[in-house]
């Protein structure tokens, strides 16, 4: 192979110029990622001709450090170990300098420093600010460590002992042990129970179910989008079919009651009577309140429907008991594996024994191809957490966590979606306060909070809500108390009253709210950034301290 990109690359040119630097010593793990002095700087210049290409190694970022002098000028067989074979190791010899590349293996701060600089930024990002998104959480170290692991280099479509490829031994055990850890941890009987651990996310795994479960244009039935519903449950509004499901398949929604703002059960089984769905969808993307799952199997008995759960927010909570179970009256359910339950961004099918064979075939080779295997190695080691004593405390905190958030708000004035929460997250009226939620996440943004603009029952839009999504899971696993979260609640203020002190000055609209806030209100955003980062900075953070890539 050597010889042939020499051949080719005979009596031709090439320059290029290439920045090495060495990334400085962080002496807090807040620091950002690493700048570029100009004395770090190296030009290489590389010249192929007659005798092939010559590709002097680079300096270490140790030598660098050291100050090894000027520029570095590599031409033909010119390798600096007065050999001339351009391998740079002075044996006369050409065809090892391949795997001497391949043997230094160095590490990403060498190899990107864009990539490496852009992690140790994010690193900063999240460990400086609150997170109160509510599908995100932080991964343990062990968890990031099964991710970046060898398993992302092997391919295996197929099931555990029927794959399509060879050499996967350990990826069967592996798979095959996931599937036992999923089934335990969420107390299942293998006997009535089976899983596929393969779907790459939580939408993935939901197409795969109606893929497996429903014809064409075969009709079901999930929340709205505006009463907390997700996208995949068969979303469309009056311009356009928005979710493939609803693309594919006939879907008609049912809502929360305007007044409660909880599920109205007796809706959706006069909708259903009608309808006639071959299947049903429990489970939300952003609905604080346990789920009626006994009612919600009587409904889709009555018009002989499959009921599916979608648990993707509450897995962790369902899997300690801290959330209503949905197993029992379910045929399929489905999550995701980052949010409350704390892993890899996967997706797991949980599904009765006689589904077995069509969910599997759904995913694999109907809509996936080779599962991401480091992505099961991650869940696998996530499930085992989940199943420890300290995660059922974890849960407990999540919850009351969130309940402290809610009452914390209330006790300011605000509204929030069914007066309050039982699970993860709390919905924070601000079409009320005349805001949407669009203009609150941006300023939220801007002093270091993460939050989602979300729509709430009655919205047009979903662009530009009236709601706004907070959720517990994140900095529950940094440590924060139910005394913490009201301190959350005094930031969330602030930034509210300043958004509507913007507003006034800006209009309505978006960009022009966004124009007044740099242009006008520069010092009190840096003010009130300065304390969000005070404040989360004193709070532990799970996976590797810098943020950077794990050993």
């Amino acid at each position: 192979m050597l010889a042939h990109v020499r051949r080719v690359l005979q009596g031709w040119f090439v320059v290029c110029a290439v920045m090495v630097a060495t990334p400085p010593v962080q002496t807090s793990a807040f620091a950002a990622g690493p700048s570029l002095p100009p004395s770090s700087l190296r030009r290489v210049s590389i010249t192929g001709g007659s005798s092939g290409l010559g590709i002097k190694p680079l300096r270490s970022a140790a030598k660098l450090a050291e100050g090894s002098p000027a520029p570095v000028d590599v031409q033909s067989g010119g390798d600096g170990d007065g050999d001339g074979d351009g391998d740079g190791d002075g044996d006369g010899g050409g065809e090892p300098a391949a795997a001497s590349l391949l043997a230094a293996n160095p590490p990403l701060a060498e190899v990107d420093l864009e990539v490496f600089g852009l992690l140790k930024a994010e690193a900063r990002r999240q460990r400086c600010g609150i997170e109160l998104i509510a599908s995100e959480n932080f991964a343990s170290r062990a968890v990031l460590q099964a991710l970046g692991s060898v398993m992302s280099n092997k391919y295996s479509e197929g099931q555990p002992g029927a794959r399509y490829y060879g050499g996967n031994e350990f990826v069967d055990q592996l798979e095959l042990l996931c599937q036992a850890r999923a089934l335990e941890t969420f107390g299942l009987d293998p006997t009535e129970w089976g899983c596929n651990v393969q779907p790459y996310s939580g939408s993935p795994a939901n197409f795969a179910v109606f893929t497996a479960l429903l014809r064409p244009h075969e009709r079901l039935m999930g929340l709205d989008l505006p009463s907390g519903g997700h996208l995949t449950h068969g979303y469309y509004n009056q311009n356009r079919k928005v979710s493939a499901t609803s693309i594919y398949f006939e879907s008609l929604p049912y809502f929360v009651s305007p007044v409660t703002g909880r599920v109205d059960y007796d809706g959706l089984a006069s909708s259903a009577a009608v309808f006639k769905p071959q299947l049903i969808v429990a489970g939300a993307s952003a609905y604080p309140r346990d789920w009626d799952y006994a009612r919600m199997r009587e409904v889709a008995d009555n018009v002989g429907a499959y009921l599916m759960t979608d648990m993707a927010h509450i897995s962790g909570l369902v899997a300690t008991g801290e959330a209503d179970d949905p197993f029992e009256h379910s045929d399929v359910v489905t999550t995701t594996t980052h949010k409350s339950l704390r892993g890899p961004r996967s997706g797991i099918i949980f599904y009765r024994l006689h589904l077995k064979e069509k969910i599997d075939f759904a995913v694999f080779p109907s809509l996936q191809g080779g599962p991401h295997n480091h992505q099961i190695a991650a869940l696998a080691v996530a499930l085992k957490e989940a199943g420890a004593p300290e995660f059922k405390r974890y849960a407990q905190l999540v919850k009351a966590n969130a309940a402290a958030l809610a009452t914390s708000l209330k006790k300011r004035g605000y509204t929030l979606a069914t007066d309050g929460t039982d699970n993860h997250l709390v919905l924070w009226n601000v079409r009320e306060l005349g805001l949407t939620g669009s203009k609150l996440e941006k300023l939220l943004e801007k002093v270091g909070i993460s939050v989602n603009k979300n729509a709430i029952h009655g919205d047009k839009s979903a662009m530009a809500p009236g709601g706004v999504r907070l959720g517990t899971p994140a900095m529950t696993t940094r440590g924060l108390t139910e005394a913490d979260f009201d301190v959350v609640a005094e930031f969330l203020h602030k930034a509210a009253d300043l958004a509507l002190r913007v507003q006034a000055k800006s209009g309505k609209k978006l960009a022009d709210f966004l124009a007044a806030l740099d242009a006008e209100f520069e010092a009190e955003i840096a003010a009130l950034k300065g304390e969000v980062e005070s404040f989360a900075s004193a709070f532990p953070m799970p996976g590797p301290l810098e943020g950077g890539p794990l050993p």
